[in-house]
């Protein structure tokens, strides 16, 4: 079926309702940051409450990138997959501002092993969505501590973010396996299943080629911190 006007103009309305979505969100995760920083647990008695509302805030923020990124996907001028040379130490701490308040609020300590003066080349935006939606996912399974890597590994890229809880379950890296290999048929919403977001990570790994090789998704368990990994690599 070829694109007609009318499919054209829905399609850039849908990306542009998106994106409007996705500012409004940021503007209240901002307020709840603010809010977070302020006060703590001792000072303020709706500070648990309001930590989880910015975790949901942050769900809510990965689902809207990852509908941006199905525009970025298809090349539409107005949203185009943009690679630029970016410092991965520039990366991390991008996603390092944006994590900050919600690990703060959460108890959670973050370890950082990153090569700073390593340039690669990326669709920032994607990256730092991709990245932090997996931060996002790791603080459902960490105890106490999430670890945040980047660093080249035999001419990739590589990304990991690992905690320190007891693993993805088998129906987690089942769906996974099944959303990184194409055959995902839905999202288990029952075992709280990221399948609809390692799809997205998955293909915005796929988007950065270099010499016939494409990015890669996987999950895995172990790690530097004996609980769920999930590794980014990038050609």
């Amino acid at each position: 079926m070829e694109d007609s006007p009318q499919s054209n103009e829905l399609f850039l309305f849908l990306a542009s309702t998106a994106h409007d979505m996705k500012n409004s969100i940021s503007v209240l995760s901002g307020t709840l940051e603010r809010l977070l920083d302020d006060a703590s647990p001792e000072t303020e008695k709706a500070y648990p409450q309001m930590a989880q509302m910015l975790y949901q805030t942050r769900r809510l923020n990965d689902s809207l990138m990852q509908l941006l990124a199905l525009y970025k996907h298809v090349g539409t001028p107005e949203y185009p997959f943009d690679v630029q040379p970016i410092e991965a130490g520039q990366l991390i701490e991008q996603v390092v501002a944006l994590e900050r308040v919600l690990l703060e609020s959460r108890g959670i300590a973050l370890e950082l092993d990153v090569e700073p003066e390593l340039v690669w080349h990326v669709d920032e935006d994607l990256i730092v969505g991709v990245v932090s939606h997996a931060i996002n996912n790791a603080v459902h399974y960490t105890r106490d501590r999430i670890r945040l890597s980047a660093r080249e590994r035999d001419g990739w890229l590589e990304i990991r973010v690992e905690d320190n809880g007891a693993g993805y379950p088998a129906s987690l890296l089942e769906a996974g396996s099944a959303a990184l290999s194409g055959t995902a048929s839905g999202v288990n919403f029952l075992t709280n299943s990221a399948g609809l977001g390692l799809h997205f990570s998955r293909e915005v790994a796929k988007m950065h080629r270099h010499r016939e090789r494409a990015g890669t998704v996987r999950l895995e368990n172990g790690g530097a911190l004996g609980g769920g990994c999930f590794i980014l690599a990038l050609p």
